[in-house]
């Protein structure tokens, strides 16, 4: 079933776990992560950011959504740290079915100045909005970007900003960031933070840059408000390590051959994910959408 991202974190809000945004670069990919995601009953954002959009191309997201609608779990499409007004345009054209805008590095009156727009087009035609307030880290310099040091959300910022714009949910920066840690950091996640903005604002929250924390502050976080985990580098970390297993056999050279087990590896991070957040079971509980919302 193909829907909206506001459906999908509705639930989540409401059942106090997390959904899990898988970042996927191909269809391939695509394929593996809807398959784990019905096998976990379990509901799925599948995103996408603007360097993965022009990897495979805007055309992909057609068969990505005509897959989704035969989906027997609800399924939201999601355009990952969208940075211009224009760039949400593309991903609502282009059949996205929610949509991300990043504008935290701007000041706070332009990320609400940016961030209300957007929402105002999205709305009309049933698509929703996520926004981040405060910056995540960069725990290194491959893949999304992230800021030299962390500028936490605070509780009565995040209370204006969602009163002026009308987001569906916020990206709050509370001590993770993207990227891989190196191994001699250990991150840490504010949860005394994450309970007062989660009090405050009363809508689902998202974190970033959810790989590499511990497992143990990840499931904590997904019951105490955040209703939303981005996932990227663990499943691609998964696949391409055993890529690079299957390409040691040099006669090997056929996708359909290389691809399976990159695959079936990524598939089994992504079920510990899924099950880590409590996303597992819960796609029954999501309802079905109508009215607008229907156009997805």
């Amino acid at each position: 079933m193909l829907t909206n991202g506001n459906v999908l974190l509705t639930a989540a809000h409401e059942g106090n776990y997390a959904v899990p945004a898988f970042n996927i670069s191909d269809y391939a990919m695509f394929n593996g992560i809807i398959e784990i995601s019905e096998a976990e009953n379990a509901p799925l954002i599948v995103a996408i950011h603007p360097d993965e959009v022009a990897h495979f191309g805007i055309d992909a997201v057609a068969a990505i959504r005509a897959r989704a609608h035969r989906s027997s779990v609800p399924v939201a499409i999601h355009w990952d740290h969208g940075g211009s007004y224009e760039e949400m345009l593309t991903a609502v054209q282009g059949g996205f079915t929610s949509v991300m805008i990043d504008r935290s590095m701007d000041s706070f009156e332009e990320n609400v100045r940016i961030s209300k727009r957007v929402v105002e087009t999205a709305h009309a035609v049933g698509v929703s909005v996520e926004a981040e307030l405060g910056t995540i880290g960069a725990a290194d310099s491959y893949g999304e970007a992230g800021a030299k040091e962390i500028i936490y959300t605070t509780p009565d910022e995040a209370v204006e900003f969602v009163r002026a714009t009308g987001v569906d949910s916020l990206a709050v920066a509370i001590g993770t960031s993207h990227g891989l840690f190196p191994p001699e950091f250990t991150p840490q996640i504010k949860i005394d933070l994450l309970r007062e903005i989660k009090a405050a604002v009363q809508i689902p929250l998202v974190l970033h840059g959810g790989s590499g924390n511990p497992d143990a502050e990840i499931g904590q976080a997904a019951k105490l408000g955040i209703n939303k985990i981005n996932i990227s580098s663990d499943i691609k970390v998964a696949y391409h390590q055993e890529m690079r297993e299957v390409l040691k056999d040099a006669k090997v050279r056929e996708p359909n051959v290389i691809q399976p087990r990159c695959i079936e590896a990524m598939k089994k991070v992504a079920a510990h994910k899924i099950r880590l957040f409590g996303a597992d079971g819960k796609a029954a509980g999501v309802p079905a959408i109508s009215g607008v919302q229907a156009r997805v």
